[in-house]
């Protein structure tokens, strides 16, 4: 068993409140969360409203599987988040 980890920053310019910082990236927890070898949590600046981290955490079989996993993650964070993606980390464990 393989593990892999992407940890992605983002600046949310302009975000007033935690709620529209929620709205904004709430939906990546829902997205991710949901297949069933990947754990998915805010993991920095939960009470900063315009700075967010957001770590994933995939399961596999091969590091094959797991970079195939994080890059889907990471293509369809760049093209779907209403926020500036300031950092991307990713290593297999």
């Amino acid at each position: 068993m393989q593990i892999g980890v992407l940890r992605v920053s983002f600046v949310l310019p302009g975000c007033r409140s935690l709620k529209e910082k929620r709205q904004r990236l709430g939906g990546l927890r829902e997205r991710y969360g949901r297949q069933v070898n990947v754990a998915v949590c805010e993991s920095n600046f939960q009470d900063v409203h315009d700075r967010a981290e957001w770590t994933f955490v995939a399961a596999a079989l091969t590091s094959r599987l797991i970079d195939q996993t994080l890059v889907d993650i990471e293509q369809r964070i760049i093209e779907t988040v209403d926020a500036t993606i300031s950092g991307i980390e990713r290593e297999v464990i």
